[in-house]
Parts: C-alpha cells; structure tokens; sequence
C-alpha cells in the first residue's frame, strides 16, 4: 500500500445566513480579496487558502477560522479601526521551550461567530 501525504489546505467552508452582507463584511471589514460569486457561494482568497462561504439559513456551526498574522498588535488596530469588536486584546496563550510565543486575539464575525488572529513572536 502506497502512503501519501495531504497537502496543504487548499479550501475552507462556513455557512452564513445571509450570503450578500456576509461578502460585504468579509471583503470590507476583514479586507479579503473577493474571488468570485455564484448563486448563494461567495470566495475569498486567504493568501492561498480558499475560503467558500455558503448561504445555509438556520445552519450554524461552531468553527473558529485562524488567520495567521506577521505582528498581532498591528492587525488588531486596522482591525480595530474598521469596526470590528474584539472579545479583548492580543495575548500570549503559550510560550515554547525555545522561547516562541504564541499570541492570538478573539472576535466575530458579522453574524456573530468566532474568528482569531494568530501569531508567533520570536525570543529576543
């Protein structure tokens, strides 16, 4: 039997309850680039990933989508600044044996769902 590997995420699906205001909150709070829309789909680029957001009413699921950031502090401000409502302030959640810290700050989405920016700040 021949073992391969998975590659790399290439997409990520949430529903939504209203697919016009969640590709609006998406593209202009969060600034992701709008790939295309089709019928009740809407996708967005992830710097690589693939994200499809379905219009599923009533459906409601209880992920937590991660966005991986190059300084925390700087992302929750912009962030900030365009409207959204963070649980909190960037934290630390874990320090390695290396001294790497892993950051993340809470906040939802326009329908009220968790989403986190994520961060690993280097020692030094």
């Amino acid at each position: 039997m021949t073992h391969s590997r998975l590659g790399p995420i290439g997409q990520l699906s949430r529903s939504v309850a209203d697919i016009a205001a969640a590709e609006a909150w998406w593209r202009d709070v969060l600034g992701l680039p709008h790939l295309y829309t089709f019928g009740q789909l809407a996708f967005f680029d992830c710097d690589g990933v693939r994200l499809m957001l379905s219009a599923e009413p009533g459906e409601s699921h209880s992920n937590i989508i991660y966005f991986r950031v190059p300084d925390i502090a700087a992302s929750h401000a912009a962030l900030s600044e365009r409207g959204v409502a963070f649980l909190g302030a960037p934290h630390m959640i874990h320090r390695h044996a290396d001294g790497t810290e892993e950051w993340m700050a809470f906040f939802s989405d326009n329908e009220g769902r968790p989403l986190a920016l994520m961060s690993q700040v280097q020692p030094g």
